[in-house]
């Protein structure tokens, strides 16, 4: 496994408890970022204007030496670090900023985050882990983490679950 690379970090905290680990890590002088959007709830009785992650379950943290690294996952619902296969997902200070300029611009609103998930048909390319390299097609996508691919070898089809991170963006579509 590759150790860490200086910078912005991402932990996978537990669900709901992005500002509980987002404070603590301050408290630590642990430098921190939790991306906040202003949306409108209603209930029964009320509406009421909250504050809510752009990224649910996400914090980052800028790392700066193996000491930080390790105390900043010993927060109360902290869980682990984002990981691309053997890599740690380290994302460049200059998306950081982009992100904190959008949510300070005024009259920005409806702020949300989407992902693109692969289409039936397409074919993509196995990114990281002991698949490396094999193109596949997608043949289901049942959500965000799990797309079953079929992967033609030795005039045999193979499918398989894989989770849409290790899948390189469409090559092409088998339609």
């Amino acid at each position: 496994m590759k150790f860490f690379t200086k910078g912005w970090h991402v932990i996978y905290v537990k669900s709901r408890q992005e500002r509980k680990v987002y404070d603590s890590l301050m408290k630590m002088s642990i430098e921190s970022f939790l991306p906040l959007v202003k949306t409108v709830r209603q209930w029964s009785d009320r509406k009421k204007t909250i504050e809510i992650p752009l990224f649910p379950s996400y914090v980052f943290v800028n790392i700066h030496s193996s000491l930080d690294f390790y105390r900043a996952l010993s927060v109360e619902g902290a869980c682990a670090y984002i990981r691309f296969g053997n890599d740690y997902a380290v994302v460049r200070d200059s998306e950081i900023e982009k992100v904190r300029i959008l949510l300070n611009i005024d009259g920005v609103t409806d702020i949300a985050t989407t992902e693109v998930l692969p289409k039936v048909g397409e074919i993509r390319k196995v990114e990281y882990g002991p698949l490396v390299g094999l193109e596949c097609e997608v043949l289901r996508v049942d959500n965000k983490d799990m797309i079953l691919v079929r992967i033609d070898s030795l005039d045999k089809n193979i499918s398989a679950t894989l989770s849409s991170s290790i899948l390189s963006d469409c090559i092409s579509s088998a339609i």
